[in-house]
């Protein structure tokens, strides 16, 4: 298929049956198109929209959010794990609005030198927020583009994606570069499913190799599996006698970097001593039951130990980046869904 009959064919079925009622899709502007192409990578459409549209009617523009403290944001994040995409989100506003004058770089070079934006994410702001010929590969746009061309090999590796590059760009159109963009990912999404595709429906099924082979579930080649390690931990779940618990801030790099967590113990052997180091006197504790939180690269098991703080450790909080937390008034503080969960759980 030559890349005018790709393209043609591709904005046809867009005109009939694309998406045209996101709420990114509404008001388009190169920093609401940014801040959903960041939400959507390696998270669902269903998932993010009420997150966007919190996130907009917080953070209406470039410079609101980057006055914001992160605190804030990471609590609008709280939920959509990958933490690293909100930090560098305000980075990115803080760098937009101090010295960029508020205005974000059309080009893809200087797209890409802003924190958190890869080549793809570029594309698609680019192409959808200035309508500047761009190509975008996200996970949707592989998955057809491997289809279509029969592209042998799982996209994480770096010959693979090359090539599926190359093919993208080939296909990429001059003219209707934003209904392309979005009828590329449209595609991905609704009709070339990840295990159950709508061939029959499908604007490329005419010249797909992997329809015409029958075996389109094969590609992409699928990540190469490997057995994640297991960590395990224990959350002090400390609550004072006004019914408040304790968190505190991890350092800003590493796992949930930014984020309110509970403090933290390696064995319940450590119970006593941690306790004391905080300043905690406590009435008695309870161990609750385990529970798993899976990472993209490790199992975290999680024991929760229900503590029972004293009177006099009201003074614990105070300059040590932690803060007691109350459920029946909750401050906007970014963490982690498990921890939200325990929250939640502790109230009952």
């Amino acid at each position: 298929m030559r890349p005018q009959a790709f393209q043609r064919a591709v904005l046809d079925w867009f005109d009939q049956h694309g998406r045209t009622n996101l709420p990114w899709q509404q008001d388009i502007n190169p920093y609401r198109v940014w801040v959903s192409e960041i939400m959507l990578q390696q998270t669902q459409v269903s998932t993010v929209i009420p997150y966007f549209e919190r996130f907009m009617a917080s953070f209406p523009n470039v410079e609101i959010l980057a006055a914001a403290p992160l605190d804030e944001v990471l609590h609008h994040w709280t939920g959509l794990g990958y933490y690293a995409r909100a930090r560098n989100l305000h980075k990115t506003a803080v760098l937009v609005s101090s010295q960029l004058e508020g205005q974000f770089p059309s080009s893809i070079d200087g797209l890409c030198e802003l924190p958190g934006i890869g080549r793809s994410t570029a594309g698609a702001i680019s192409s959808i927020a200035f309508k500047i010929p761009a190509t975008i590969l996200d996970g949707n746009v592989k998955r057809v583009l491997a289809r279509f061309s029969a592209t042998e090999g799982w996209p994480g590796r770096s010959d693979v994606v090359q090539k599926l590059w190359l093919i993208a760009e080939t296909f990429t159109p001059h003219k209707r570069i934003a209904d392309y963009t979005q009828a590329m990912m449209d595609l991905g999404a609704t009709l070339c499913t990840r295990s159950s595709p709508n061939c029959e429906h499908c604007p490329l099924v005419s010249d797909c190799i992997a329809y015409r082979e029958g075996n389109q579930t094969r590609y992409p080649d699928k990540k190469p599996k490997k057995r994640l390690p297991v960590k395990s931990t224990f959350f002090l779940l400390i609550e004072n006698p006004q019914g408040e618990i304790l968190l505190q801030q991890n350092p800003p790099a590493g796992l949930w970097g930014g984020l309110w967590v509970m403090p933290q113990i390696e064995s319940h052997d450590q119970l006593a001593d941690q306790c004391q180091t905080m300043g905690l006197s406590i009435s008695h504790h309870q161990i609750l039951p385990e529970q798993r939180h899976t990472f993209s690269h490790f199992h975290l098991d999680y024991q929760p130990i229900r503590v029972s703080a004293s009177e006099d450790s009201s003074a614990v909080a105070e300059g040590r980046n932690q803060v007691w937390y109350n459920p029946q008034k909750p401050l906007s503080l970014g963490m982690p869904a498990p921890i939200k969960a325990l929250l939640l759980n502790a109230q009952k």
